[in-house]
């Protein structure tokens, strides 16, 4: 069995990861925040500025297949330290922007870069330390992203309508290096002593990474985390948009989009401890079918009591399912290559999140309404669900990933 200081010592790694998704998504998703003050201030385009959160997402997606490959080369710690670094660079910086493709640089490019750096190498990390609750582990990790619209979207508000939104994003900036970089030094490379329980979760083939970016289960990963966010991106973005056509009051409105994110959060810790049950697998499945049957709900609710139990169930959902994706990489392709396949499943998942705001206001330009975004996106949540269930459900068919990858 793994000794016990090394196992309490995993926890640690949990924390530090969770505050970097917090921190890392939260200044990212912090745009949406920013997007009317730095309108009006710079007399920029709402279009202009919201296209660094585009390039955020695109950014973020091609980086953190880089970010996991040089996490399985060089070690944890190294990646994520330059990614807290290019995180308050990319804010200061953009703080200071002259002009807008200077804030799309900035803002888009560069925190796009650095958001990519925590995600897949850290819960690549925690469920490497993590056996006993390994889904558990990563959904904690993953918890980091339901806090953040709670903690820095709140604390940029405070600070625009105190100073204005440089002082803000330059205050922010710098708290994410005061955050972060200790933090940093709080990574270690997991331990190298596998038990028996490690064994029986490793693939029996050990593969390269190549080889395994080439197998049917990966396809089957990353396709389903596609869909998975290519569904759930539009309705989540739309939200508010959607209930204010349904005659809900602005504010009012932002509390639907507000419970649904909470809802998330706590999604991330239920289905994680019922995967540590159960298995993976079956609670992929089950939460992506939930998650389209809630998207396909939106048709019909109008009220804002219906709006209110929608977001709860749609939040523990999507949020829910986000960290199985790491356990299934871990559990079929083993500690060696994590940092890389799951980076790779994650690049995909970041272009299905770009798609959906986009795929969502080109409906609504079209037809003044969110109807063909909920049919759709239903749709693709129901395509989520048939590749999930393609996976393989037991860890003994692993030995087939040599094979398949020949």
């Amino acid at each position: 069995m793994s000794k016990p200081d090394s196992f309490d010592y995993g926890w640690v790694i949990v924390g530090a990861g969770a505050l970097m998704t917090c921190v890392g998504f939260g200044t990212m998703l912090s745009l949406a925040v920013f997007l009317q003050p730095i309108s009006e201030a710079m007399g920029w385009s709402r279009a202009g500025v919201s296209a660094a959160a585009t390039l955020d997402f695109l950014c973020m997606g091609v980086a953190a297949f880089l970010w996991g490959t040089l996490s399985d080369r060089f070690g944890t710690r190294i990646v994520v330290l330059a990614g807290s670094v290019l995180l308050g660079l990319g804010l200061v910086t953009a703080s200071q922007a002259a002009h807008l493709w200077q804030f799309q640089l900035f803002f888009g490019v560069l925190i796009g870069i650095a958001a990519g750096s925590f995600y897949a190498p850290m819960m690549a990390l925690a469920s490497a330390w993590i056996e006993k609750n390994r889904s558990l582990a990563v959904a904690l990790v993953s918890a980091g992203m339901g806090v953040s619209p709670v903690t820095i979207a709140p604390t940029a508000s405070w600070l625009i309508s105190t100073y204005d939104w440089r002082t803000a994003m330059l205050v922010i900036g710098i708290a994410a290096w005061v955050l972060l970089i200790p933090a940093c030094f709080l990574v270690r490379p997991a331990p190298q002593a596998v038990d028996t329980a490690t064994a029986d979760a490793a693939p029996e083939t050990e593969l390269t990474a190549a080889q395994a970016l080439r197998t049917p289960q990966f396809i089957a990963l990353a396709a389903a985390h596609f869909a998975c966010c290519a569904a759930h991106s539009g309705p989540i973005f739309h939200m508010v948009s959607y209930a204010m056509i349904c005659g809900i009051a602005p504010l009012t409105a932002v509390t639907v989009y507000s419970v649904a994110g909470v809802s998330g959060l706590g999604g991330r810790l239920l289905l994680g401890a019922l995967a540590d049950r159960i298995g993976a697998k079956p609670v992929l499945v089950g939460g992506l079918f939930v998650q389209a049957m809630c998207i396909a709900t939106y048709l019909a609710v109008a009220k804002l009591g219906e709006f209110y139990a929608l977001s709860v169930v749609f939040g523990l959902a999507y949020g829910g399912v986000m960290p199985l994706y790491a356990v299934l990489v871990r559990e079929f392709f083993g500690a060696r290559i994590m940092g890389t396949v799951f980076g790779a499943v994650s690049a995909f998942a970041s272009l299905g999140m770009a798609l959906g705001p986009w795929a969502g206001g080109l409906v609504f330009d079209n037809f003044q309404r969110y109807t063909w975004l909920h049919a759709g996106s239903f749709a693709i949540g129901l395509a989520a669900v048939a590749v999930a269930l393609s996976f393989p459900s037991k860890r003994g068919q692993s030995h087939d990933l040599g094979r398949a990858a020949a």
